[in-house]
């Protein structure tokens, strides 16, 4: 006859309890493994929570290391777009003199018409 082998009880967390361990592991800045080892929450919980709290996440740059996405990537497209606004003007300038000198024929600056 085979042994069955039996399932893990499913432990449940209150919510004061898991804001509790988010508040440890955001104050600490505990990653998920460790929050493992001293709550014995298991990381795909652990992320689950912090989703669901709207909690940030690490990347890295930043001052301590520590940023949300959306802000990094806020700032970014405020960078990039400060410098098209530079860049645009000289590159629409130099397409559309391109444009006009190859639809009229190209006169060399400083030669006018003489006679």
């Amino acid at each position: 006859m085979a042994k069955t082998k039996k399932k893990p009880s499913r432990r449940t967390y209150s919510p004061e309890r898991r804001a509790q361990i988010l508040g440890a592991a955001k104050k600490e800045r505990l990653t998920a493994a460790a929050v493992q080892k001293r709550f014995g929450v298991k990381p795909v919980t652990f992320y689950s929570w912090r989703k669901k709290r709207g909690g940030s996440r690490r990347v890295s740059g930043g001052g301590d290391g520590r940023t949300d996405h959306r802000a990094l990537g806020d700032r970014l497209r405020g960078e990039v777009q400060a410098r098209l606004r530079q860049l645009l003007p000289e590159i629409v300038r130099s397409e559309v003199g391109a444009l006009l000198a190859s639809a009229f024929g190209r006169q060399k600056p400083g030669r006018g018409s003489r006679a």
